[in-house]
């Protein structure tokens, strides 16, 4: 069922759960507010799920338990601490390890239900959220999760933890207990989205870190609530996880269908390469392909030809999100619009994702394409017009008048494309000399382009090699030869933590429920900060604006217009050149993994695998 559908039943059922009530064309409804604590919390409307609910429509409750799921990870591991900006952790242990007030649910834009909280309860105005703790949960060593606990993670996180804390953090005038088991957390202003925010914090156990320097990475397992404990582990190689068979949410319906194996590992690897061939091998029993030409051709393999392996394709109704090469703005050379459009013109999309990719997968238009929360490519109209006009003057060409990609050539040398750029350049200083460009008082126009040679989530390092290998190739006609730097997945993270860097592959996947975490990604703050997400080093009052605009609606209407005069200013900011995405995820497993039949309108999302994957037992 689609995701408007789905959406449209919930608006006769009354139940308003976020962003589709545009879409499906339903009169936008006005944000109601919780009279008394409840069991859950939506940004628009109610929860779709009622109180006693049985279990998540996307879990099967009747799920066989037990047995073993192998995954692949890329690079390798210094820390299992990532909450903090130092070392690079272990992927994991926030998901399995720890847990929150709070818990989402992936089959609405941004619904959460009481995981540790028993009930919730907010202002009328949002300026406040109160959460009761349920007395019965309990860390993994048996000791309650307290009050204490709560305050000192929220305090810890907020003032030590990693800068995407921070924001969020500074928005809290004050955190107090209420009662015997409740926590009142009162904002500096109104924001409709801080107590949703405040319920997805990371509850650590205060015992375990007191008198320690949190800020610092380690590799002390980390004491938690969730249904997982840190079973074994091979710093920078392997780590697993296994069931807590005490788990203090096992009967919960949050929990129903839910964390079905008994032990999860993840095994790093090198590269790409070796992560496949280690698939092919039956090490890793699960495998995201992220090439359609891969899908396509190299999935003729023995464990598939004997049945052992079999491919699923999930969809999902997400934004596409942002992938490519970020231009970090912060280098001079950079900070003219008219040379990021000449390396966005120079990018021959058509080409490269023809050669490498036969041409399978659709371009990323938009940061937020793909879904209702997209920009329109032409003029601005209506409430997106009405929120953009006041900041004209600052606005980059194309946010108001419209603003769409290049569509590239069949051929490598795209030679409209050339002309293009060079006058671009031309206008903004820069003119071939002798063979190389220059500006007015000689210098080059040189820059690097860093690469993590172990791949990213999205792409392997060799497939994002290839791209940035036709991309140079591309820009020797301008008068350009950059430099390409490979590093390993540590080097890689501290770069661009204090964004030591020109040109990066870049990813940041983008959800039905944007709110205040766009400033991290975009807010001035990170154009000098480390560990933002701001890697590009943008610095829009416009883009503030509209992220103003987005957390202060009152209705899902206003939230959607601000959403897309949000996506038009970062789309025609011209700071990514990007590249193709996918509608489904291309999963190959062993074929006795499964999951449920009932897909969320996130798909293959956190959330989803492993989390409700079981393994069939004969």
């Amino acid at each position: 069922m689609r995701i408007f559908e789905k959406l449209n039943n919930h608006v006769l059922k009354g139940l308003v759960a976020g962003l589709g009530v545009v879409a499906a064309g339903v009169a936008a409804m006005p944000l109601a507010s919780l009279a008394e604590p409840a069991h859950g919390l939506a940004i628009y409307g109610e929860p779709a799920l009622p109180q006693g609910f049985a279990h998540l429509p996307y879990a099967n409750p009747d799920a066989p338990q037990g047995g073993t799921i192998r995954m692949a990870e890329p690079g390798g591991f210094d820390s299992l601490k990532p909450w903090v900006l130092k070392g690079n952790a272990a992927w994991g242990v926030g998901v399995h390890v720890t847990e929150s007030l709070m818990m989402r649910s992936i089959d609405e834009p941004f619904t959460l239900y009481g995981l540790l909280a028993e009930t919730v309860e907010v202002a009328p105005d949002r300026t406040w959220v109160e959460f009761v703790l349920r007395p019965e949960a309990r860390f993994s060593d048996g000791s309650p999760v307290t009050v204490e606990d709560v305050i000192w993670s929220y305090e810890t996180l907020g003032t030590q933890g990693h800068p995407r804390y921070h924001s969020a953090w500074s928005k809290v005038a004050r955190i107090e207990p209420a009662g015997a088991r409740g926590i009142r957390l009162t904002f500096t202003e109104p924001d409709r989205e801080l107590p949703l925010l405040m319920g997805l914090r990371p509850i650590l156990k205060k015992a375990q870190w007191e008198g320690q320097d949190f800020a610092e990475s380690g590799l002390e397992p980390p004491i938690g609530s969730g249904a997982y404990v840190i079973d074994q582990v091979d710093p920078g190689r392997a780590i697993s996880f296994r069931r807590n068979p005490d788990y203090w949410g096992r009967d919960l319906p949050l929990m129903a269908g839910v964390n079905n194996f008994d032990v999860i590992r993840y095994d790093y690897f090198g590269d790409a390469n070796a992560m496949f061939e280690a698939f092919k091998a039956g090490e890793v029993t699960v495998w995201r392909e992220l090439s359609a030409q891969n899908w396509a051709t190299e999935y003729d393999f023995p464990l598939v030809a004997r049945g052992e392996v079999v491919t699923s394709e999930i969809p999902n109704e997400r934004p596409s999100g942002i992938v490519g090469l970020a231009l970090n703005t912060r280098n001079p050379i950079f900070a003219d619009w008219r040379v990021r459009q000449a390396m966005i013109e120079m990018f021959n999309f058509r080409f490269i994702n023809q050669t490498l990719n036969g041409g399978a997968d659709p371009r990323i238009t938009s940061y937020f394409s793909n879904s209702v929360l997209g920009m329109d490519h032409g003029p601005a109209t209506g409430p997106v017009a009405a929120l953009l006009e006041p900041h004209a003057a600052s606005l980059p060409p194309g946010a108001l008048e419209g603003y769409s990609l290049p569509e590239g050539d069949a051929r490598a040398m795209d030679r409209a494309a050339i002309r293009r750029s060079m006058a671009l350049m031309a206008e903004a200083g820069w003119t071939i000399q002798d063979g190389q460009l220059r500006d007015d008082q000689g210098q080059p126009f040189a820059f690097e382009i860093l690469l993590n040679q172990n791949g990213t989530a999205m792409r392997s390092g060799s497939e994002v090699r290839q791209i940035v290998n036709i991309y140079v190739e591309a820009l020797r006609p301008l008068g350009i030869t950059p430099r390409v730097t490979l590093t390993d997945a540590a080097q890689y993270v501290e770069r661009t933590n204090n964004y030591q860097f020109d040109m990066t592959w870049y990813e940041r996947g983008l959800s039905l429920s944007p709110g205040n975490e766009q400033r991290l990604y975009w807010g001035r703050d990170g154009v000098t900060t480390p560990g933002s997400r701001n890697w590009m080093g943008m610095d829009s009052p416009a883009a503030e604006a509209m992220i103003d605009a987005m957390v202060a609606s009152e209705t899902a209407e206003a939230f959607t217009a601000a959403v897309q005069a949000l996506d038009r200013v970062l789309t025609a900011g011209r700071y990514v050149i990007p590249v193709s995405f996918s509608p489904v995820s291309r999963l190959a497993h062993a074929a006795d993994l499964t999951y449920p039949d009932n897909i969320p309108i996130y798909g293959d999302w956190p959330g989803f695998l492993p989390e409700v994957w079981w393994q069939e037992t004969n």
